[in-house]
């Protein structure tokens, strides 16, 4: 039978207290009754004695030494007074009858008092009368015993709960230490690796050393080894100059934009900086390179100000600018346009030109045509010869046409008449396996329209505050799906970051998945890498709350911000979905290769697994699978049949 630490300890200490109690208790009795026995032999010695002398010295007849034996035997302090004469013969006897003991029978036939008789001679002159025998009675001995036992049992009972009060002191200042440190190496076996403070109790305090020890060794090499694949990250996707997103990364996050399930409206700025060779030329190559370091780290500003809000640098003078949903295109423009001439003109350029081209785009919107429309935007405002905004003279997205009091409404309708619904995409193990379906939201725009993708009504959901609602009602949906469908797997359910602040969101959350414990054991619930970075304690909180509902929780669109995976230790997450921008053509680009396969083997050294987003091709999908994922999505995955 399993037993706790504690209850052991407890068990311990009270059989200790049991046998102590015992022990003491029977060699207190048995020294007690020992004494009174010799006590009352010594008695019968002594009054037989006296009562011998007594009778000698009175010329004793027949007759005397009975009424004297008589008198004697009625004060009731006697068992037996015996007087035999020379010959054997008994001159006179008195012997009690059964009497009333001043102790339970029981304790009396368990602890027998068997004193010795006093025998004396009893003689008139030098001629001997008899022999007398006295047996004092044992009632009261018995009474004395038991009464002495009694006060041993008070007083050991009392010895007892002092001793248990000292036990529970001495438990509860083990406890919490010796908690500490069970619950530290539950995290580490949950993947979450904390550091405690060291106990007082010695040996206490070296086993948390060490594993505080072990866990800085564990946290050392996935820092360092975290940074090496930083690097290579940073190698393959980002300039190195300005450390914006070179050509290539850039591309590939404008075609999830674009391509992705939660594509929704946006805004590209292409920016050209004039005459860049003449000011190399002028200024020299080292002022050059600060000029264009300046550049970038205003084009990041201004990326930081809206996140997902993207930066990157096509070639040595053009940039360009990925605006995330509802942002202001014209302003941020014409704020930037601001900006860049200030650096020109601290550069030693005042004539530099800035030249920024601007198109909006939704998810309708293909890449070349809208790369082909921003850079004629681009070609339009340089013509001016002088700093110049010119935007894409075209149709709004169809989405701009909605105000935001229309999308309130149109998002609370829905939510009301649960005009909302989930669409299953399959997401495949490395062996081809079903794992579980990704389960992005739809939305009927009204009774009777069309049934509109994530990206389109999200982002300004999240600027109305209304992701929550959405999010339970997704996880509703989710729920219910599981319930219906046992042969499920598993359905993974995106949260924005604004749900996971929200405490009473967090609340709901835990009241829906305790009240379906086996369907919670197949939801996977996934936040996007930037929102649980911005929002860590909030995130960290919301991780924590789920580790015990059996839920599992990953981080999807992950890998920008992978110098920051070391803040994750902690959170005991259980997989990591990565962003289709590192994933896109990777067969043929080496350097995000040697990324995603450092990303895996430290994400499978902490014990998560990974899967690769947006996978479009065979060639991809065999590549990330070489690379050691454990598992892709995307429109190459197809649903595995029944069999297989």
């Amino acid at each position: 039978m399993n037993m706790s630490m504690y209850r052991q300890f407890w068990l311990a200490i009270i059989t200790s207290m049991l046998l102590a109690f015992i022990g003491s208790l029977a060699a207190s009795m048995l020294s007690a009754r020992a004494y009174l026995q010799e006590q009352l032999t010594m008695k019968n010695a002594d009054n037989a004695s006296a009562l011998a002398l007594s009778l000698s010295q009175s010329n004793p007849d027949r007759v005397a030494i009975e009424l004297t034996v008589s008198a004697l035997f009625d004060s009731g302090h006697y068992e037996l007074i015996r007087v035999v004469d020379p010959d054997g013969v008994t001159m006179v006897e008195r012997l009690s009858g059964p009497v009333e003991l001043e102790a339970p029978r029981w304790f009396a036939d368990l602890l027998p008092i068997l004193a010795q008789p006093g025998q004396a001679q009893i003689s008139n002159g030098w001629a001997q009368v008899g022999t007398l025998t006295l047996l004092s009675h044992s009632r009261f001995a018995y009474g004395a015993l038991w009464k002495s036992v009694w006060r041993m049992v008070g007083a050991l009972a009392l010895a007892g709960v002092v001793g248990g009060c000292l036990g529970s002191i001495i438990l509860a200042r083990l406890r919490a230490p010796l908690q500490a440190v069970i619950e530290q190496a539950m995290a580490i076996s949950d993947r979450r690796f904390m550091i405690i403070d060291e106990p007082r109790v010695p040996e206490l305090r070296h086993l948390a050393g060490a594993m505080n020890m072990t866990v800085g060794r564990l946290k050392k090499m996935f820092e360092d080894e975290a940074a090496r694949i930083e690097a290579l990250r940073r190698a393959a996707n980002v300039d190195a100059l300005t450390g914006l997103a070179n050509r290539d990364h850039f591309m590939a996050r404008l075609r999830q934009s674009l391509e992705g399930e939660d594509a929704g409206e946006g805004c590209l700025l292409l920016i050209r900086l004039a005459d860049l060779g003449e000011i190399n030329r002028r200024l020299g190559r080292v002022k050059t390179d600060d000029y264009l370091r300046r550049i970038g780290e205003q084009l990041a500003a201004c990326a930081n100000q809206d996140p997902p809000a993207f930066a990157g640098r096509l070639n040595g003078a053009d940039f360009a600018l990925l605006l995330s949903p509802g942002s202001d295109g014209r302003a941020r423009a014409a704020s930037l346009l601001q900006a860049l001439n200030d650096c020109g003109r601290r550069a030693g350029g005042d004539d530099a030109a800035v030249w920024i081209g601007l198109g909006r785009f939704d998810h309708e919107s293909d890449l070349p045509n809208l790369l082909a429309r921003v850079d004629g935007a681009l070609a339009a405002a340089e013509a001016s010869r002088r700093s110049a905004i010119r935007e894409v003279p075209s149709d709004e997205p169809r989405d701009a046409q909605h105000g935001t009091g229309q999308w309130s409404a149109m998002i609370t309708r829905a939510l009301a008449q649960q005009w909302l619904r989930l669409v299953l995409f399959p997401v495949v193990d490395a062996a081809g396996r079903l794992s579980h379906y990704e389960c992005p939201l739809r939305m009927l725009s009204d009774e009777g329209g069309q049934w509109l993708p994530a990206g389109r009504f999200l982002p300004m959901a999240e600027r109305l505050r209304l992701t929550p609602a959405l999010d339970l009602a997704a996880l509703r949906l989710g729920l219910n799906e599981l319930a219906s469908r046992s042969e499920l797997p598993g359905l993974a359910v995106n949260l924005s970051a604004r749900s996971v602040v929200d405490a009473g969101f967090r609340q709901q959350l835990l009241i829906l998945v305790a009240d379906c414990p086996s369907e919670s054991r197949r939801l996977w619930l996934e936040v996007d890498e930037n929102g649980a970075f911005s929002e860590l304690p909030a995130f960290r909180e919301f991780r924590l709350a789920l580790l015990k509902t059996g839920c599992r929780v990953g981080l999807e669109h992950f890998g920008h911000r992978f110098s920051e995976v070391g803040l994750l230790h902690d959170l005991g997450l259980d997989y990591l979905k990565v962003d289709a921008s590192f994933v896109r053509d990777v067969h043929h680009n080496r350097g995000n290769a040697a990324f995603l396969e450092g990303l895996a083997s430290v994400a499978h050294d902490i014990g998560l697994q990974v899967i690769a987003e947006g996978v479009t091709t065979r060639e991809e999908l065999s590549a990330v699978i070489r690379l050691g994922f454990d598992g892709v999505t995307g429109p190459a995955v197809s649903e595995p049949s029944a069999g297989g």
